[in-house]
């Protein structure tokens, strides 16, 4: 039913930064939790940051200090910032929705590569 749309992903260089947008059909004040997963070929799903309604976030320990999610109301948009990238950063990022009703929504992804 929710439409999210990724995009901002591309190829970095280690250090280098990215930000990802996540674009939804829905007001994302709807939504119990946002959250940005990635997946890496023969890895499990990784659950990168999440962001709930009451404002609290969530990242993997991962990429703590480095990730920070956030929120444009206005804009429907959930974005990941993304510094000081490293190659294990690498993966296919998704972007996430849960409804207030318990509705799982998902968008296609947007490759992330870091290389020199």
């Amino acid at each position: 039913q929710v439409q999210l749309v990724e995009s901002g992903g591309g190829l970095v260089q280690p250090g280098g930064s990215l930000r990802l947008s996540c674009a939804t059909s829905g007001s994302i004040s709807n939504f119990y939790r946002m959250a940005w997963f990635r997946q890496t070929p023969g890895k499990q799903r990784e659950l990168v940051a999440a962001i709930f309604s009451g404002g609290s976030t969530n990242y993997a320990d991962s990429v703590k200090g480095r990730f920070a999610i956030s929120r444009d109301n206005a804009k429907n948009t959930v974005f990941l910032q993304m510094n000081s990238l490293a190659p294990e950063d690498t993966a296919v990022y998704y972007c996430n929705a849960i409804s207030m009703l318990g509705r799982d929504s998902w968008g296609q992804g947007t490759q992330v590569t870091v290389s020199s």
